[in-house]
């Protein structure tokens, strides 16, 4: 009879012990799959800004060039509302895909091409209005990515 009792306890601690250790590699594969996960989400969500601040660069150097452009004519002030809306966009984009301190930079840079793209021309170039503004964004910008 010992024996039986020997061998069913035995039996429940060998499948108890199993349980558990199929119980904590589940676990272990669960948590792993969970930081994969999160780490491609990170890439992507790398991509996605690195691609609008790319694009945000570029229309903000469309937006300069229009600016330096200027012509009262009709063409040209369609060109300067499409590159200035393009621009406004991305700029709520850098909201919504970045903190405050890059977006606020964004703005102050946008609000600063709207200016020269507008108003008539000061003593100053356009270059020498917008360096500021420009540096200061891409200087958060680069601290954004890090």
């Amino acid at each position: 009879m010992w024996a039986s009792v020997a061998s069913l306890i035995g039996v429940g601690l060998g499948g108890g012990l199993s349980y558990l250790a199929q119980l904590t590699t589940q676990r272990q594969v669960l948590r792993s799959e969970d930081r994969r996960q999160a780490g491609e989400l990170a890439e992507a969500r790398r991509a996605e800004q690195l691609t609008l601040l790319r694009t945000f660069v570029e229309t903000a150097q469309r937006a300069e060039r229009t600016a330096e452009d200027r012509a009262a004519t009709a063409a040209w002030k369609a060109v300067a509302k499409d590159v200035m809306d393009d621009l406004w966009i991305h700029e709520r984009m850098v909201h919504m895909l970045f903190g405050p301190q890059l977006h606020e930079r964004a703005r102050t840079y946008v609000e600063a091409l709207n200016d020269v793209m507008w108003q008539e021309p000061v003593d100053d170039t356009v270059w020498d209005r917008l360096r500021a503004p420009k540096v200061a964004f891409l200087d958060a910008a680069h601290s954004a990515l890090r």
